[in-house]
């Protein structure tokens, strides 16, 4: 089991039958399975941009043995942005797609928590499993390039008040739709209380892994509600309450 199987499970090509936390992984091999990825990525061309958030529910980390969450790379081939809130996305060589409605982050400054974000967009992150019936541990989750198929950013508004951004990303609630039926109800509190808090635990856990967070990475926060099915044909929308982003609209092809 290596970097190239995993390559070869996301192209469609192959799957994983043999779940990584079961052949002796810990978080050290899959983050080091991660960044073989991230290499063998960008000898081919593709660049990391950033970074996606994985099990931003705390209460979930008692039980998976976790300390912090976890994170993989995305990259510029599997980054869209709907400047006018309208995408299209091509998914029928997916396995068995889902789609997570997310707050995405631009950093001007990591270090620095929200005032360091140059940028908030609402985003729609599409994650594809590998491993059998979407059975996985964080530990899996890691190594399998955090299940990454493809992020869609919608319009972007610049953090000019940190105070008030602080108080919207704490309170603002979502709503979740499908070929215009309510689907799901999520809420910023969904990712740690708030997806600057995320932003600000991810920037803590990567920097002691010596990978700490960049200038200039697009960060992409944690789903607002649970992961959903998706399948050509659909067409996804979400839109916010209490937060001053422009909806999010995408049809699947």
């Amino acid at each position: 089991m290596n970097a190239s199987d995993f390559l070869a499970a996301r192209s469609g090509q192959t799957s994983i039958d043999s779940l990584p936390s079961a052949n002796g992984f810990d978080l050290d091999t899959a983050y080091a399975m991660e960044s073989e990825i991230m290499r063998l990525r960008a000898s081919a061309g593709h660049a990391a941009v950033g970074r996606k958030v994985g099990f931003a529910n705390k209460a979930l980390w008692r039980i998976l043995k976790l300390e912090t969450v976890v994170w993989a790379h995305m990259f510029e081939d599997t980054v869209l942005y709907a400047e006018q809130g309208v995408a299209e996305l091509a998914i029928s060589h997916l396995r068995a797609p889902k789609i997570e409605p997310e707050i995405v982050m631009k950093l001007r400054d990591p270090g620095a928590g929200l005032a360091g974000v140059e940028w908030v967009a609402l985003g729609f992150e599409i994650v594809d499993c590998p491993y059998p019936d979407w059975k996985f541990t964080p530990v899996d989750f890691v190594a399998a390039w955090g299940l990454h198929a493809g992020l869609i950013v919608g319009p972007k508004r610049p953090v000019t008040d940190v105070e008030t951004h602080g108080r919207q990303l704490a309170d603002f609630r979502l709503s979740l739709f499908c070929n215009d039926g309510f689907v799901e109800e999520g809420a910023g509190r969904n990712c740690l209380r708030s997806p600057a808090l995320c932003l600000e635990e991810l920037a803590r856990s990567a920097g002691k892994r010596g990978d700490a967070l960049c200038p200039g990475e697009i960060i992409s926060t944690g789903s607002l509600t649970d992961a959903k099915p998706i399948s050509a044909g659909e067409e996804w929308r979400a839109e916010l309450n209490g937060l001053p982003l422009a909806s999010l609209r995408v049809q699947f092809t």
